[in-house]
């Protein structure tokens, strides 16, 4: 159920308490026996700032519950009110610790990368988020979907690939990687650094998704979305069922 703004209820909320809140609730999960896969970056592309009317990227816990096998389909009577996000996603062959961490290092230890859909939802009424409230909401992630076609990062051009979301056979949104902070690479060795001070790392064999470079897209209604990012491949998922935010009954 949608609750009002966390930032309306406590005014003098701060990132930092919003992210010992999104501590807090992926400590519940990961004793509920759900086991930690990776992290999201949002807010990297200058569209979804505006789009959420923030300044600063932020990030959360990607969870093994989120992961949609490549052929199934997205149940959305499962979340509130779900947009969808295109992106690469990179799963790491070795550690990355930062601080000093560069864009370089990241390509150096990532394993593959592949295109993938990051289903984005929020707990917030009607998305009226500040940086605050995305935060504490788990970077607003739900579900994850990775495409079956990798590719090893050597020879790669991150820097501007032509970025495309499709939702029921129209061309919905274009963009380019490099809108994803000059590349998507860079995204990661920000997160590496951010979580540093924490004295946490990105493991080996976790999946890290640096952002979109598009805006999302609502996909209540929609019955299917392709990503494709060229040079990488498509994603694709079919869509079932209403979101709780598109029930005129709740």
């Amino acid at each position: 159920m949608p609750v009002e703004p966390l930032t309306a209820r406590y005014p003098g909320l701060s990132v930092a308490d919003a992210y010992r809140i999104q501590q807090l609730n992926v400590g519940r999960r990961l004793a509920a026996g759900q086991r930690v896969t990776g992290h999201k970056i949002g807010l990297t592309a200058r569209a979804m700032q505006i789009k959420f009317n923030v300044d600063e990227p932020d990030y959360g816990h990607l969870l093994d519950t989120m992961t949609i096998d490549p052929g199934a389909s997205l149940d959305m009577a499962e979340l509130i009110d779900p947009q969808i996000e295109v992106e690469p996603a990179f799963l790491l062959g070795r550690q990355l610790a930062g601080p000093g961490v560069t864009l370089q290092d990241v390509m150096a230890a990532t394993e593959y990368v592949c295109v993938c859909f990051e289903v984005i939802d929020s707990r917030i009424s009607d998305w009226r988020i500040k940086l605050e409230d995305t935060v504490a909401d788990n970077g607003s992630s739900a579900r994850l979907v990775l495409a079956t076609e990798q590719h090893e990062p050597a020879g790669l051009d991150l820097y501007d690939m032509l970025t495309e979301l499709e939702v029921d056979g129209r061309i919905v949104e274009r963009g380019s990687t490099s809108a994803i902070l000059g590349h998507p690479a860079n995204g990661i060795a920000w997160l590496a650094n951010a979580l540093a001070d924490f004295e946490v790392a990105l493991e080996a064999g976790h999946i890290v998704l640096p952002g979109t470079c598009t805006r999302s897209r609502r996909i209540a209604g929609c019955r299917e979305v392709r990503g494709r990012i060229h040079g990488l491949g498509e994603v694709r998922l079919d869509l079932a069922g209403a979101p709780y935010a598109a029930n005129p009954d709740n």
